[in-house]
């Protein structure tokens, strides 16, 4: 910056005393700012910009820089702290987080009183009723993916063992698949494990096991399409630093938002990243519901019928295209909201 200055100063014709004069700064204060000893404040910064007629953004970022390398620059910390203030700044900027309606924060006090008496009839939770949501859970998110299975059809598969005639071996391994892929979020839960690339991955390889066994627990290597959405997921080659940055975000964020906003946050960019060839859709809400089990809510079920599935689409697809996630956001609150007034029901509470 401090050439910048300089050579600014000298096209104009102008002498630091005739520049201190101007700006009403001590001469001594601009020799220090164009040898780089001292460095001046952003109000004196803009000021000189003008004066000097100096691009604006172009000074900015250059006062900027020199701040941040006077700061960290050599710290051995200094490029991973950078990459995690890079996803903050990238978060707090987007503009559905600048202002969200009066609804959001409405629905998850509600949420939240409804946690709170679950939380007091914890005595009453049974493995029955829990296994009942369970098996819900996987006939609806296999159904949003196209599974034609029934409810009746997926509870033969997992809980007799049966062969359904007239479904494919696919649709079959779709729901032992996703079924343990619930049992093991629940391990993960149970052990307070975070969400991390090894268990997200561990998770996916469960979820195309015996249907694509070479892409299971891997990245694609292809360029993939979205049928119905006109979001164009990233590059293949910009798939593992997307993923490094969907991580940082979730280090970074994972202890100041509302647990249902974290959970619902990581669904959408994971599955707007679409890392995977196939089966992201069913990791996504599996990394969401593991999300809002660690924090003791229960599984947000999102239904697999058509209107149910068309609403939920086009949630994500304002939150992909138009960089507002405040209708996805209000959709996951609200399906968590209806997930715990009907659990609270069954236990008769």
């Amino acid at each position: 910056m401090k050439t910048l200055l300089k050579n600014a100063r000298e096209q104009k014709g102008l002498k630091t005393r005739e520049v201190a004069q101007l700006l009403g700064i001590d001469q001594a204060l601009i020799s220090k700012f164009e040898s780089g000893t001292r460095k001046p404040t952003r109000e004196q910064v803009i000021k000189l910009a003008s004066l000097l007629e100096i691009d604006l953004e172009t000074i900015m970022v250059a006062w900027l820089k020199e701040k941040i390398l006077y700061e960290i620059g050599h710290d051995e910390f200094a490029l991973k702290a950078l990459l995690v203030a890079e996803q903050e700044i990238r978060y707090l900027s987007q503009p559905a987080n600048k202002k969200l309606s009066t609804t959001l924060p409405k629905i998850l006090d509600e949420i939240d009183v409804l946690k709170t008496k679950l939380d007091s009839f914890r005595k009453f939770d049974s493995f029955r009723i829990a296994q009942a949501l369970e098996l819900e859970y996987t006939f609806e998110s296999n159904r949003i993916e196209g599974n034609t299975m029934t409810l009746r059809e997926t509870d033969l598969v997992i809980n007799e063992g049966l062969t359904i005639s007239g479904k494919s071996m696919r649709e079959h391994l779709e729901v032992i698949n996703h079924h343990e892929a619930i049992a093991y979020i629940k391990d993960l839960m149970q052990k307070n494990m975070p969400i991390n690339e090894r268990e997200l991955l561990t998770v996916h390889n469960l979820i195309l096991r015996g249907i694509h066994p070479e892409d299971a627990g891997h990245y694609r290597k292809v360029q993939v399409m979205i049928q119905g959405s006109s979001h164009k997921p990233p590059q293949p080659f910009l798939v593992t630093k997307e993923m490094e940055d969907y991580f940082i975000w979730y280090e970074t964020n994972k202890l100041s938002l509302h647990p249902i906003v974290l959970a619902a946050e990581m669904h959408e960019r994971l599955v707007t990243i679409h890392p995977f060839i196939d089966g992201n859709g069913r990791t996504s809400r599996l990394v969401m519901n593991l999300i809002l089990l660690q924090h003791g809510y229960i599984i947000a079920n999102i239904k697999g019928d058509y209107d149910s599935r068309m609403h939920y689409y086009r949630t994500l697809e304002t939150a992909q295209t138009k960089n507002n996630k405040e209708d996805f956001l209000l959709f996951i609150a609200q399906i968590e909201k209806e997930s715990l007034e009907r659990y609270l029901t069954i236990i008769g509470q």
